[in-house]
């Protein structure tokens, strides 16, 4: 029978990369409903205190219709319901942020990702494949997952006599490529949270501040003389404070959006760099 060469579609049967064990992200689906109700607590038991009206209405319940706000603090409460709403979606921002920043700032690792791709690219060249290894240990990072699963397997195929040069470089793509697949959804993740509010942030405040507006109207058209001048001052103010609240979400979350994007290019560009490292290492040096 004739000896048959290993075709493309058989270079590995089985991966050394391992999926990562995230369990369910309870902060995914707790920290907006957490954050939600801290926001109505915050409106209406910090904002909306008795002690920061003239005119407080005690047994007002679920929405006091308080009066007279001493400060500009307590004149936020005037903003009406949607003001907790807008408050809830700030905290949301502040936690997913926090949690962003933490996940990221572990996935960028230890040191600068140039210097490690460099440190790689060194011991490589001088054949040195568990001086690199040690070095991916060091760099602890998303980087240094990726390429120490695309070492263990360049360690693997450097003493296999069955496959071709191409084929061995084919193995190596695919296995930077599958730790990749589970690294990048990891830095990723919950990043949504920030997206939306930054477009749904500026929307909720618009229902806010027609709201305001609807209430300012009613009145002029209601009433008369001072009392309808009254009601128009505080129509317009819900109308404002709901504006002010909601740009300045918007705004916080498109900032933090954009810093973190930006951090994770970064890290995929390091990715990506350490990819091309070893494919052109392996192919270089094994012909």
């Amino acid at each position: 029978m004739a000896e048959t060469k290993p075709t493309a579609s058989a270079v590995k049967a089985s991966t050394s990369v391992q999926p990562k064990g995230g369990g369910s992200n309870i902060i995914s689906w707790l920290a907006p409903i957490v954050c939600i109700i801290a926001g109505y607590i915050i409106w209406r038991y910090i904002l909306g205190s008795d002690s920061g009206f003239t005119k407080p209405d005690p047994e007002g319940g679920f929405w006091p219709n308080h009066k007279g706000p001493i400060g500009a603090l307590h004149g936020i409460y005037e903003g009406g319901i949607i003001v907790p709403i807008l408050i809830g979606m700030f905290l949301m921002v502040i936690v997913f942020s926090i949690e962003r920043f933490l996940t990221i700032n572990k996935a960028s690792g230890k040191g600068s990702i140039s210097e490690f791709v460099r440190k790689v690219q060194y011991h490589l060249a001088n054949k040195n494949v568990d001086a690199a290894l040690a070095e991916c240990d060091k760099q602890q990072g998303s980087v240094g997952n990726v390429m120490k699963a695309g070492l263990r397997r360049y360690k693997e195929l450097i003493t296999d006599s069955e496959l071709t040069t191409e084929q061995k470089v084919v193995a190596i793509q695919k296995e930077v490529e599958e730790a990749t697949a589970l690294e990048l959804p990891m830095m990723q993740k919950n990043l949504v949270f920030l997206s939306t509010i930054t477009s749904v942030g500026t929307l909720v405040a618009l229902l806010g501040t027609v709201m305001g507006m609807i209430r300012s109207f009613g009145a002029l058209g209601e009433e008369g003389g001072a009392g309808a001048a009254a009601e128009l001052a505080v129509g317009i103010a819900e109308a404002l404070y709901n504006t002010a609240l909601g740009i300045a979400t918007s705004a916080f979350a498109l900032i933090m959006y954009n810093i973190f994007t930006t951090k994770i290019d970064g890290i995929t560009y390091g990715i990506d760099e350490s990819g091309f490292t070893l494919t052109q290492s392996f192919a270089s040096q094994y012909k």
